[in-house]
Formats: C-alpha cells, sequence, structure tokens
C-alpha cells in the first residue's frame, strides 16, 4: 500500500488499524476466552468455576501488572527513546484489548462470587478496604492507564509518531501498572482475610 492510502487508512478507520496493530488472531481470544469462561461460569451456577475465573484473571491481571512495573519499567528505563517506543508500539495495542477485559472479568467474577458466598456486607470494614482498593484500581486502570494506552496509539498512527512522547508515556503507565500490582496485591490479602 503507498504511503497516502495507508495514511487515508488511518485517518479514516483507526479503530480498525489499532486491531491490526494488535492482529486479530491476538485479540478474539485475548478479549474472547476471558468473556466466554466468565458467562459459562455464571450459568453453571456454582462456586466453583466463577472461583476459578475469578483467580485465573486476577492472576493475570495481577502478574502483568507487576511485571511491567517490576520488570519492564526498569529495563527499558536506560533505553533510548527510539527502541522503548518501538516496544511499546508493539505491546500497546495488545494491552488496550487485553488489560481491560482481564481486570473486569476478574471483578465481575469477584462480586458474583461475594454474592454468592454471602460476605457481600457493606458494615464489614474489611470489605469497604476491598471496595477502595477497587475504586482506585479502577480508576487508575480506565481513567489513567487506558487513556495513556489510547494517546500513545494515537501518536503511533501517526505519520511521524514522536518517539519521546510514545515513550515517556509508555513509562508512566510501566510504572502505573506495577503500582496497580502492588494494590491488587493488597486487595488479595483483603480478600483472603474476608474468607476466614
Amino acid at each position: 500500500m503507498n504511503e497516502p492510502a495507508a495514511t487515508a487508512l488511518k485517518k479514516t478507520n483507526g479503530f480498525w488499524t489499532i486491531v491490526q496493530m494488535a492482529n486479530l488472531g491476538f485479540v478474539i481470544p485475548a478479549m474472547g476466552i476471558p468473556i466466554a469462561a466468565l458467562v459459562f461460569a455464571m450459568l453453571r451456577g456454582d462456586l466453583l468455576p466463577v472461583n476459578f475465573v475469578h483467580v485465573m484473571t486476577g492472576a493475570l491481571w495481577t502478574g502483568i501488572d507487576l511485571f511491567m512495573g517490576i520488570a519492564l519499567g526498569p529495563a527499558l528505563g536506560g533505553v533510548d527513546p527510539a527502541a522503548r517506543a518501538a516496544i511499546f508500539k508493539k505491546l500497546t495495542p495488545k494491552l488496550t484489548f487485553f488489560m481491560p477485559v482481564v481486570a473486569a472479568v476478574a471483578s465481575t467474577a469477584g462480586i458474583s462470587l461475594a454474592m454468592k458466598m454471602g460476605i457481600l456486607n457493606f458494615s464489614d470494614p474489611r470489605f469497604i478496604i476491598a471496595l477502595v482498593i477497587v475504586a482506585v484500581l479502577t480508576v487508575q486502570g480506565f481513567g489513567v492507564l487506558l487513556p495513556n494506552e489510547i494517546r500513545i496509539l494515537r501518536e503511533l498512527l501517526l505519520d511521524r509518531p514522536d518517539v519521546e512522547k510514545i515513550g515517556k508515556l509508555g513509562m508512566r503507565n510501566a510504572r502505573l501498572g506495577g503500582i496497580q500490582g502492588l494494590l491488587q496485591l493488597a486487595i488479595i490479602f483483603v480478600m483472603a482475610v474476608l474468607r476466614f
């Protein structure tokens, strides 16, 4: 495809371009499997499948966030901006589709599990602490991380992307991912205490 045609495609159909950057073969299972697992678990009606979906998606969410903050962020801190931007160009489209789905499925399964177990108690301070942590995670995830990913993607779709800007936004997300991971460890502790 020649350059003007590629630019026209990016401007007229940015969403599809992002899907192509993420790879449709990745996007469909990355979004479909967690959602299908949640639907299956909810339809089954017993605790074990809902617990499994909650634990597995929570582990993915927490593990990826901790990896971003503890390993990837520091490793990329010493890399030149062009190389950093190249890494975020490959990583960001995938995370834009995968992370919100995994976070939403883990949260939905967790709330369903709490309701089924009868521990959804708004007068219990432990439950209130869990809700506050979830609120912070949600605001950070959907109010800061996701908008930064969209900014990175918009920059990548430009004819001359600003690699400095991409690198800075990507590093900000990597650091925030680490903070998210630590908050998720805190909520795991609170959930374990709520169960006993």
